[in-house]
């Protein structure tokens, strides 16, 4: 390579993995006219999805939610936890909004429904390639309606001795009584949540707080703790609904 000479990036390698062979041709087709996307291989159900998971490792694979043999959350649940650096990218037509929610919490990274304008389909792809994750406010609305449906509810706690509830002191005055935390974030948690939700990867949050990318990691890592999130779409949500300090 000559000196000022710049090496290409890599064409994002993608697995379809859908069961309706038209729609899994015609997205193949689709992608394959883009110069920065290969399409490597094509699953009719999940448990194809896990295998070409194991034998391509692609950057990111379209994943539909209802197949044979082995459904989409399924196998997303597989995918991520054996090979963490493949993003799911569930494709839905969101007619059961419980199966929307438990792919959220079995680790996909971006949602779509199968309407979604092909400009929009390309845009998100390549979003997770910069290792952002992608909700359409469809899904989010959705998703969000699961989070407050499943919180506990303040109102919901049992009252001792025939009186309120009082929490002692350190007790229940933390941030995650009613919700999903179980200790408050501090200020500069509840700002690196802030970004999260804005879909900036941990280089772009370091860069705008002037931190080392290792100490956003470990900001992302308790903050994920504390709000018992699985993953960043989950803590991009939560963040939708976390009070902020006054």
């Amino acid at each position: 390579m000559t000196t000022g000479e710049q090496s290409e990036p890599s064409a994002i390698r993608i697995v379809i993995a859908e069961d309706q062979a038209i729609v899994r041709r015609g997205a193949a087709i689709l992608l394959s006219m883009e110069p920065d996307m290969e399409v490597v291989g094509q699953a009719r159900n999940g448990i194809e999805a896990v295998e070409l998971a194991q034998l391509l490792h692609p950057d990111v694979i379209l994943m539909d939610l209802h197949m044979p043999l082995k459904g989409g959350i399924a196998a997303t649940r597989e995918i991520t936890r054996d090979f963490p650096s493949t993003q799911i990218l569930v494709l839905t037509t969101l007619n059961d909004d419980e199966m929307v929610f438990e792919a959220v919490r079995a680790g996909a990274h971006a949602y779509l429904l199968k309407d979604a304008a092909e400009d929009e389909l390309l845009e998100t792809i390549r979003a997770l390639r910069r290792g952002e994750s992608r909700l359409t406010p469809q899904i989010a609305r959705k998703v969000m309606d699961q989070f407050r449906r499943l919180a506990p509810s303040p109102e919901a706690e049992p009252v001792r001795d025939g009186g309120a509830k009082t929490p002692s002191s350190g007790e229940g005055s933390a941030r995650g009584t009613g919700t999903l935390t179980t200790e408050p974030l501090s200020e500069k948690e509840e700002k690196i949540l802030q970004l999260i939700s804005e879909s900036m990867t941990n280089r772009q949050i370091a860069n705008t707080l002037f931190l080392a990318e290792g100490t956003v990691k470990n900001y992302v890592s308790r903050i994920m703790e504390k709000l018992h999130a699985n993953t960043r779409t989950e803590l991009a949500l939560l963040s939708k609904k976390q009070p902020r300090s006054e």
